[in-house]
């Protein structure tokens, strides 16, 4: 067989390859996680489309069983997923904003309760599909449509002009209670691991970071925790001390813990600027997040 003839069955077969991994469920131990980067202003905003960044948990539909993003099974009600289509599915288990410790109590449960009523699986992208966003958006709109199902929802996207429409559609997010907003490049692949095609906008930064010890309060707080010692991931030691309510410092989160907290940039040292907590991460949702 000659080199362009090669070539050609190559090509044949990579596509039909593509197109089957598009309408088949994904082996939950392979499934790709896409990570989404920190927005930067010198993009063309009209390359993208644009959602709302939901603050739940982050869930994955295997198109036969729902996991958390580090693998762990979620144990949903049978109706939740009754229907749904045998393809894997990316996406967020919702009930409204600010209202994720709550989210978290309800779907990281062993037993399902009757509050699994309130929640949602928010669509925002499909791992196994080969096809660029802006026709995995369309994909995703059509099997939404077609299940009928109450609980499963596509995350609506749109498309913005300009840097100014934005930062209004940002300020109108966060003073409503939202954590910020999701840029997708029209044309990306799903890629597995961080991607400089899906950006993050929020008016702050965050992260997570493990308890490892605590400070004892003065003044107001003393006999209660003052703040807590936290290590990063890359090994950075500071405190954390705004942002913790008197319960947290009655009780604060266990040594070994994790908590995520928001900042506003770093020092020349690495270390996060104004840090603040804002909860404890449950160990079942632990992991890499969007």
């Amino acid at each position: 067989m000659t080199y362009p003839a090669c070539a050609f069955l190559f090509m044949i077969i990579t596509v039909f390859s593509a197109a089957a991994l598009a309408n088949k469920p994904v082996d939950e131990e392979k499934l790709p996680l896409q990570l989404a980067s920190q927005y930067s202003d010198s993009i063309d905003i009209q390359n993208y489309l644009i959602s709302e960044k939901l603050d739940g948990v982050r869930a994955r539909w295997t198109g036969t069983e729902l996991k958390t993003r580090n693998g762990n099974k979620i144990h949903a009600p049978e109706w939740f997923t009754a229907n749904w289509p045998a393809q894997a599915l990316d996406g967020e288990l919702w009930t409204k904003r600010d209202d994720f410790q709550r989210i978290a109590s309800v779907v990281l449960r062993d037993t399902p309760d009757e509050r699994w009523q309130e929640v949602s699986m928010m669509v925002f992208d499909l791992p196994g599909s080969a096809k660029p966003f802006a026709e995995r958006v369309k994909l995703i709109n059509k099997l939404v449509a077609s299940t009928n199902s109450t609980a499963l929802k596509a995350v609506p996207q749109e498309q913005m002009a300009t840097a100014a429409t934005l930062e209004q559609r940002l300020d109108e997010v966060v003073n409503a209670g939202g954590e910020g907003l999701m840029l997708h490049h029209r044309q990306a692949l799903y890629k597995d691991g961080r991607s400089e095609l899906l950006l993050k906008l929020k008016r702050h930064e965050d992260d997570e970071a493990e308890v490892i010890g605590y400070v004892s309060g003065k003044g107001k707080y003393a006999g209660l925790t003052g703040s807590l010692i936290v290590q990063s991931r890359n090994g950075l030691t500071f405190k954390v001390g705004s942002g913790l309510s008197d319960a947290d410092r009655a009780s604060p989160p266990p040594v070994g813990s994790w908590i995520t907290y928001k900042f506003y940039g770093r020092t020349q040292k690495g270390l996060p600027r104004f840090a603040s907590f804002m909860r404890v991460r449950p160990d079942k949702d632990m992991g890499n997040h969007q």
